[in-house]
């Protein structure tokens, strides 16, 4: 009684719930929420008063406040890209996962990121004339994030009656922007924009921008553009090896010029790189594109 049945009414088994790669997925949605409540705690940048202290030391106490969540949703990713790395390793993939995985997303990466440049720049681009659009464009960026979650589980559940050609494709492959990237790229390019321009980020002109990359990262989650998922990558080949050598050398490199540097800079051009990626990959030749994404099993023992 209360067993899932089949269509045939035989059982399908239990419910599976993994503790290690779910506990990965509840560390991305702590840190979203907490992120969250930073935001909505965070005095706005717009409207400081200076009754009894400095402006500077208000608009630096609240400037930290938005790091802090900045950081929170960065950190989120590194989660969000944990949980799945260790579901696979250890074979603990389920359907529970890939539903809790999604849930946590939505809001790390779609309100949290949503709120938060409503909350920086759009509640004061749009405040005087149409203050409906600010909360229009950041409605927007979450609803085609869900869209993009929603698809992506409707195809991973569609491949598990398929043949193991296209399950391959499937993982191998991200249909749409992924969400995780999309909300890394708005937190760093905020990030990037808030530490470029200082304290003069309330009167300069690049915080128009922030609303063109939501709208922009938005159409993109919901394209039919492809974009690599890394998963198969085999580090035991020559090539990954120096790729991933590389790569670590180039982001030790970025930590130890310093976090000053490396989170408003490093970030978004790595995001950007992933970003371009997606159009240049199809001129790719095979091999390459191979090499690059997940290598072949050869060689393996």
């Amino acid at each position: 009684m209360g067993e899932p049945k089949d269509n045939n009414g035989n059982g399908q088994g239990e419910l599976k719930i993994y503790f290690l790669p779910n506990l990965f997925t509840a560390g991305n949605l702590f840190c979203g929420f907490l992120a969250l409540t930073i935001i909505v705690s965070a005095p706005s940048l717009y409207h400081l008063e200076a009754a009894y202290t400095n402006m500077d030391a208000q608009f630096d106490a609240a400037k930290a406040m938005i790091y802090w969540a900045l950081e929170l949703i960065l950190l989120a990713c590194v989660f969000d890209a944990l949980d799945g790395r260790v579901a696979r390793m250890g074979g603990y993939e389920s359907p529970f996962g890939r539903e809790f995985d999604s849930l946590a997303d939505i809001v790390s990466f779609g309100l949290v990121p949503a709120f938060l440049v409503h909350r920086v720049v759009l509640s004061d681009v749009f405040r005087e004339d149409m203050p409906e659009v600010g909360w229009f464009i950041a409605s927007v960026y979450v609803i085609c994030g869900a869209l993009r979650l929603a698809r992506y589980n409707c195809l991973a559940a569609m491949a598990e009656d398929q043949s193991d050609e296209e399950k391959a494709e499937h993982a191998n492959e991200f249909v749409g922007f992924p969400i995780p990237a999309a909300a890394a790229l708005v937190a760093s390019i905020t990030y990037f924009l808030i530490w470029f321009e200082d304290n003069e980020f309330t009167k300069g002109n690049w915080k128009f921008a922030l609303p063109v990359l939501l709208l922009f990262l938005s159409a993109m989650m919901v394209s039919k553009v492809k974009y690599p998922t890394f998963k198969k990558v085999n580090l035991r080949r020559a090539r990954s090896f120096v790729v991933m050598v590389v790569g670590a050398i180039v982001i030790g490199l970025l930590f130890t010029i310093g976090r000053k540097y490396a989170l408003p800079v490093g970030v978004p051009l790595l995001i950007v790189f992933y970003l371009i990626y997606g159009f240049i990959r199809p001129w790719l030749p095979h091999h390459a594109r191979k090499d690059l994404e997940q290598n072949s099993s050869a060689g393996q023992s």
